[in-house]
């Protein structure tokens, strides 16, 4: 009788993630993606399934391996990964997660492809870094059209194909990039990787690159975008991993870092010694070619976040659905519901920002607003999507009390991975400044944002409210870098609220506007008004396996 086990909830498995999440089927749906939702169903099915579950843990239980040298002595610097994570990578390829808007541009294309990063990784966050960087380096690549000749067939490619060979010889080929340096970090411009032309130099040429890069992604990657500094400057240079003739480059991974989460991808400390890579653009304009890589990365730090928090939302209104105290399931306890519904508004702001500001990517090349809205709305996204998530992530595990704390959950591994996304491509500071900075040199920004907020007006009063106090602050300039927080911060909420009042039913809406513009809210999830309707957001949000 002691082993009897009772008022244990069954596995969250062998649901259809896509079907589960209102939100992002609408917004699918609202942003002209449609025409996807049967591919995002069936992927939707397989990140539910027990299968998917199971590489998920086994690639972040077996981690990557470091091989620098083989058994005779010669350099390899190979890593090798669990077969679980190459199940994770053969779908996301397959699937065309790293290249879908470049191979079939049409109407929605980088929407259905977020929709189904964001489902997809919800089964496994790790894997996703080389995917996302791959996407966002085609953009950075055909800034040097040979370039782009050469590499594009391969990293547009479908076909997973992992190990160390030269690109020719290759089914697909995945591109990582390595920018930061230890006296550096994100002040870029600060390099001192040295770039020195092969020959006469110049765009398209060989240089070689000499220098230490103190945080390399994805090393087993084909390529690299890497910044160095030539002679006319800092520059983007492609160092492919292994040569035409077949020999390896002078790329030396120096160790793995021991990360806090993203355990099942390697992130790494590169040396080069006169590696062979190839230029992108003009010398001197480095940050300049790889900036789309770097909105687009940012785009998917967005994504990634805002699938932490559906899928600990799930779990969450997963577990309160079967767990029982004090007579009744956790679901119908008045101040649980409140805080699983303070859960679920948040995490369907983040999902109508995700999509809107893919959608903005899709219309970016044909519209001038859009393309504005895209610069400014991505740095806005990544600060305060990225920002939120660790808290949310962090109650999402609380109300599973410590059946939530043990490794057997999920939860451990969302909530470690939780803070990463706030880090990379940009610290929080980064994208508050570089808020202001489009502002300043890119007035069209603020117009396509303002833009953006205007059929929303009238349609609840705390976002009217909310919208004059933000004209107020925008409008006072001084001590302007330090308020940045709180200037970007507004902006989102306001941005969010604009969108849920036009998009999400009125109970979401109207609970998101009541707290995070009206002010009826504590400092802590679970401190919504006892007016909201909290009956139509959970059922609106809870995952239902089959």
């Amino acid at each position: 009788m002691t082993h009897e086990v009772r008022n244990q909830p069954p596995p969250l498995t062998g649901y259809d993630l896509f079907a589960a999440d209102a939100a992002l089927a609408q917004g699918v749906e609202r942003f002209d993606a449609g025409w996807a939702r049967d591919s995002l169903g069936a992927i939707g099915l397989l990140a539910g399934s027990e299968e998917a579950i199971r590489w998920g843990f086994e690639a972040n239980t077996y981690e990557p391996v470091l091989r620098t040298h083989d058994r005779f002595g010669h350099r390899i610097d190979e890593v090798e990964f669990h077969p679980a994570w190459h199940c994770l990578m053969e779908t996301a390829v397959s699937r065309g997660l790293h290249a879908s808007p470049w191979r079939e541009p049409r109407p929605g294309a980088h929407v259905a492809r977020v929709a189904a990063f964001a489902i997809w990784s919800q089964a496994e966050a790790g894997h996703g870094c080389p995917i996302s960087m791959t996407h966002a380096a085609v953009p950075a690549l055909r800034v040097q059209r040979d370039l782009a000749a050469r590499w594009e067939p391969r990293l547009l490619s479908l076909a997973y194909d992992p190990g160390l060979r030269a690109a020719g010889e290759k089914r697909g080929a995945l591109c990582g990039m390595a920018m930061t340096e230890k006296q550096g970090g994100s002040d870029v411009r600060a390099n001192a990787t040295r770039a020195e032309p092969a020959g006469a130099g110049g765009p398209g040429a060989e240089y070689l690159l000499s220098g230490h890069k103190w945080f390399c992604s994805a090393p087993m990657c084909d390529a690299f975008l890497v910044l160095a500094q030539a002679p006319g400057g800092l520059s983007c240079l492609l160092l492919p991993r292994v040569l035409d003739d077949g020999t390896r480059n002078s790329f030396s991974i120096q160790r793995l870092k021991e990360k806090l989460g993203n355990r099942s991808n390697a992130s790494s400390e590169v040396e080069f010694e006169r590696a062979h890579a190839w230029l992108i653009g003009e010398e001197g304009r480095g940050v300049q070619a790889i900036i789309e890589m770097v909105n687009h990365t940012r785009l998917d730090c967005i994504v990634g976040s805002a699938a932490l928090q559906r899928q600990a939302l799930a779990q969450a209104l997963h577990h309160a659905a079967y767990r029982y105290a004090f007579g009744k399931a956790l679901i119908d306890q008045p101040l649980m519901r409140n805080v699983l519904a303070d859960l679920a508004i948040e995490s369907e702001a983040a999902t109508w920002l995700m999509l809107r500001l893919a959608a903005s990517c899709d219309r970016a090349a044909g519209d001038e607003r859009e393309a504005a809205l895209k610069r400014i709305g991505t740095a806005i996204g990544k600060y305060w999507i990225c920002k939120r998530t660790p808290s949310s992530v962090a109650e999402a595990l609380e109300c599973h009390g410590g059946n939530g704390y043990v490794e057997e959950s999920i939860l451990p591994r969302l909530y470690r991975e939780s803070p990463l996304n706030s880090i990379w491509e940009g610290s929080g500071n980064v994208n508050a400044l570089d808020v202001l900075r489009a502002m300043e040199k890119e007035p069209e920004t603020l117009d396509a944002y303002v833009a953006e907020l205007s059929p929303a007006v009238g349609a609840d009063r705390h976002l009217d409210a909310a919208m004059g106090r933000l004209h107020r602050e925008l409008a006072e300039r001084g001590q302007i870098e330090a308020r940045a927080r709180r200037v970007v911060e507004h902006m989102a909420l306001v941005l969010q609220g604009a969108l849920l009042v036009r998009y999400a039913p009125p109970a979401v809406a109207d609970a998101f506007c009541a707290s995070r513009l009206g002010g009826e809210w504590g400092h802590a999830f679970g401190t919504l008004p006892v007016t909201v309707a909290f009956g139509a957001i959970l059922d609106r949000a809870r995952p239902r396996p089959a």
